[in-house]
């Protein structure tokens, strides 16, 4: 081949590569990163890389790091905490430049799209645990399906709490030990609420309370020995025949010194004395006095009448009592006059069971077949009912056991069970190619009834599902549920968690240290003004020291603790019931007290120890959650009140951005005061101190300045002027930049300008609630619809309630290939569909 030819073959050769190379695009860019690079770096890059790019890596974060698709496609963890961040204005941090509103919506809209890859219009139902009961809702189940009254908190080991709940599934645990304690409490209560017989003697329980004075003011609980007082109680009686009462009583005095009062005790039936006494003095002195009576169809009246033996003793002691314990009146005692049990009704549609061995097993069949569906919420198979039928006919069958006790037997099978003990769903058939399908409708119901009241589906709700009618039902069903005494557990079960209010009962607070703090300055003259604090013991009379009682409202009582717990669950429970706008947890000129709680807020006319709605006064700061005792309580130190917790309580659970955990060689906030230093130092001054070391500043400066604006308010929520003898400072800056002068217009601060901050908040721990588990990046646009149509609704908490139970969490499930992949280990072994 000659030389030209060589040249010219090879220009052809490398016109062909050159075409070729032409006609080759570059591979496309993943559009995430695309529309990241054009839409959200810009954004980052003037105003974040101050802390978190140019080399600064605040936080072990750099933006300009991220260069991978993993990294910023396929990193939805980040990004939620970027969400959360921003629109909680955490970041950028104060003293910086904001995201402009047209910023955060870039950011808002990449992230949900590209960070997340969600697609708003077809929402992600998430995850599910399989979660069992807690002890609320086993309580609860046992007392609708069988009418057992069962201690749950006695009986059962306490429920682990995760995301602020104790119904969350991936912490509801199932250890061997609990489930032993499961099996024990269903013998418990099956053997309190369940029939043994046919037919039984009646048995009636009463307490003290149940015996009142002519006005109806006092009762027997607690008979002081210095106050005559004479109770009474009408046995209505239906059969003639005999008849047993047994009091239960105690002599209850102090260990030392002796009183020397006594009591002279009579009691009477039908105006006949039964019992005439006289009692000293005693220490714990448990007695027990057993009568029996031939009476007649009819109002039977026992009384009990105390006169002191000395009148003109005065009282040495705060406590000298004769109390009723408890009274049990049986009858009649023939046999042949004994009832069905009271909960008969609830098992069995016969007088008396069948006696042929085959219509025994039929009756048998019929009983626990209806049963077993109601306490596993759906129907069941045959041979679930097989099962069951034969550990009932192997016990009645035993010589001398009736056929109750089978069934009683069965039942204790069925309340130990997997499928009754843990919340197990199914979903209706998937369409073809749709990661998602509906929940069916026994499901449905189910998650409603737990959600409202924290039991199982009552008949209408569980005959809906049955026809499939529940969905076409839904909104007037919820409207019925919550309309039932029973929807009291989801303002009690909620609100109680959410706001802590149910911790009141047992926070420890010191009534006398906590006054102390408020005395005012000494008067010009060098006189220290008088202050309502709790006076020490002191002598009284014989001397003998007697603690003189406090004025009303200035010790935190058991009764008082009640009283506040109850505030925050009527005033919730008056929100959901009402259709009241959420934004009145925050504000409003009304709250709920009764005559215990009413002093604490310097509140007068309020009698009677049931809670009712009350008006404030014009001038009054009270209304909304912050203020309500529970809370300031809870949030409070055992001698002071805690502007820390107080303020970390704020960010948590109405604005939901909470701080960071603080630092684990942070010193006590004692400890900021100089050594050698002996001047006492309000909280304001503490806290200045604290946040001068710069670990302490950013979190500080974002906690103290809510907390500062409740330091009107005591330790147990008392309103105070003083501290330390100081004229108390509510007044700061938040974050954000709003100014206040104290908590009203801190209130006011959150209702203008971070009311889409709570709303989000609340939802999101309504969600949290309802669903029994954390709430996920995929969860976001879900909530960004509710708390927009929240926002267009003015806050109806209607509207809040059925933006969650009609979102596709509530009502969808993922369509998984393995369902056993959703199943804790904890109880993937127990969870066979053959075991009863």
């Amino acid at each position: 081949m000659n030389k030209s030819l060589l040249t010219s073959a090879l220009c052809a050769l490398l016109t062909v590569a050159a075409r070729a190379a032409a006609d080759v695009k570059p591979a496309a860019e993943n559009p995430a990163l695309a529309e990241f690079k054009k839409s959200v770096s810009p954004i980052l890059r003037e105003r974040c890389y101050e802390c978190h790019g140019d080399g600064a890596k605040k936080g072990g974060l750099a933006f300009d790091a991220l260069t991978t698709t993993d990294q910023i496609a396929r990193n939805p963890e980040l990004w939620l905490k970027v969400l959360r961040n921003t629109r909680s204005h955490i970041m950028p941090p104060p003293g910086e430049t904001a995201l402009t509103a047209t910023e955060q919506k870039s950011l808002e809209q990449w992230i949900v799209t590209h960070g997340f890859a969600l697609d708003p219009a077809r929402p992600d139902p998430g995850r599910v645990t399989t979660r069992r009961l807690n002890r609320t809702e086993y309580r609860n189940t046992l007392r609708d399906l069988i009418g057992a009254n069962f201690e749950a908190e006695a009986m059962l080991p306490p429920d682990d709490v995760g995301y602020g709940f104790d119904n969350i599934g991936d912490v509801l645990s199932i250890s061997p030990m609990r489930l032993e304690k499961f099996i024990e409490g269903a013998m418990t209560a099956v053997n309190q609420a369940v029939p043994l017989d046919t037919v039984v003697m009646s048995s009636q329980m009463l307490v003290g309370e149940d015996f009142v004075t002519a006005d109806g003011t006092q009762n027997a609980a607690r008979y002081s020995y210095y106050q005559a007082r004479t109770t009474s109680h009408t046995f209505k009686v239906k059969k003639k025949g005999q008849y047993r009462l047994m009091l239960n009583t105690k002599i209850d005095g102090e260990a030392t010194p002796v009183d020397p009062q006594h009591a002279h005790v009579v009691w009477k039936a039908d105006g006949k004395v039964i019992l005439d006494k006289e009692y000293e003095w005693a220490d714990m002195d448990y007695l027990t006095d057993t009568f029996t009576f031939d009476w007649d169809a009819g109002d039977h009246v026992v009384s009990c009448e105390l006169t002191p033996v000395y009148p003109d003793l005065k009282p040495l002691r705060t406590k000298m009592e004769y109390r009723v314990l408890f009274v049990i009146f049986d009858g009649p005692l023939a046999k042949e006059q004994w009832d069905h049990h009271p909960n008969h009704g609830r098992f069995y549609t016969r007088e008396k069971p069948p006696v042929a061995a085959a219509e025994r097993r039929a009756y048998a069949r019929e009983v626990l077949a209806r049963f077993v569906a109601k306490a596993y919420r759906r129907p069941v198979d045959a041979d679930t009912v097989d099962a069951l039928v034969a550990i009932a006919e192997r016990t009645y069958s035993l010589p001398g056991t009736t056929f109750e006790k089978g069934i009683a037997q069965a039942i204790v099978a069925v309340l130990s069970a997997p499928r009754f003990l843990f919340h197990l769903e199914k979903a209706e058939p998937a369409a073809a190619g749709q990661p998602t399908a509906r929940l069916d409708e026994y499901s449905l119901a189910a998650r409603l009834s737990y959600a409202l009241w924290s039991s199982l589906p009552d008949d209408e709700l569980t005959q809906l599902a049955a026809r499939g009618e529940l969905r076409n039902n839904f909104r007037a069903q919820v409207s019925r549920m919550l309309a039932d005494a029973k929807a009291r557990a989801f303002a009690e079960n909620f609100s109680g968690q959410w706001l802590q209010s149910r911790d009141v009962l047992d926070i420890p607070i010191n009534s006398a240290d906590v006054m102390a703090i408020e005395k005012p300055p000494p008067s010009p003259d060098g006189a220290v003004a008088a202050a309502a604090t709790p006076p020490p013991p002191g002598r009284g009379g014989f001397g003998f020291g007697r603690r003189p009682r406090p004025p009303p409202g200035t010790e935190l009582t058991p009764e008082i603790r009640a009283a506040m717990k109850q505030e925050a669950e009527a005033y919730f429970h008056h929100v959901v019931t009402q259709d009241r706008s959420v934004l009145e947890l925050l504000q409003s000129n009304y709250t709920f007290v009764n005559e215990a709680l009413a002093p604490v807020y310097g509140l007068v006319d309020v009698k009677g120890s049931d809670m009712r709605r009350v008006e404030l006064p014009a001038d009054s700061v009270r209304g909304g959650v912050l203020t309500m005792g529970s809370v300031l309580t809870v949030t409070s130190n055992p001698t002071r009140t805690s502007p820390v917790k107080r303020g970390k309580w704020i960010l948590e659970n109405i604005l939901g951005a909470p701080p960071a955990p603080p630092p684990p060689d942070v010193p006590a906030l004692e400890d900021a005061k100089p050594k050698g230093d002996e001047k006492q130092l309000t909280q304001r001054e503490l806290l200045a101190k604290h946040r001068e070391d710069p670990k302490c500043a950013s979190c500080h400066e974002r906690m103290d300045p809510p907390g500062l604006a409740m330091e009107h308010f005591n330790a147990f929520g008392r309103q105070r002027t003083y501290e330390l003898g100081q004229p108390i400072d509510a007044a700061g800056e938040l974050a954000t930049g709003e100014k206040f002068g104290g908590v009203r217009d801190l209130k006011q601060a959150l209702l203008e300008k971070h009311r889409v901050e709570f709303y989000r908040t609340l939802t999101e721990k309504l969600l949290t609630y309802i669903l029994g588990r954390g709430v996920e990046y995929y969860d976001v646009p879900t909530i960004d619809a509710i708390v927009a149509q929240v926002d267009k609704d003015g806050g109806r908490f209607s509207t809040l309630l059925f933006g969650v139970f009609e979102s596709a969490p509530f009502q969808l499930r993922r369509v998984a290939p393995n369902a056993a992949s959703q199943t804790p280990k904890s109880a993937a072994l127990t969870l066979n569909s053959s075991t009863p």
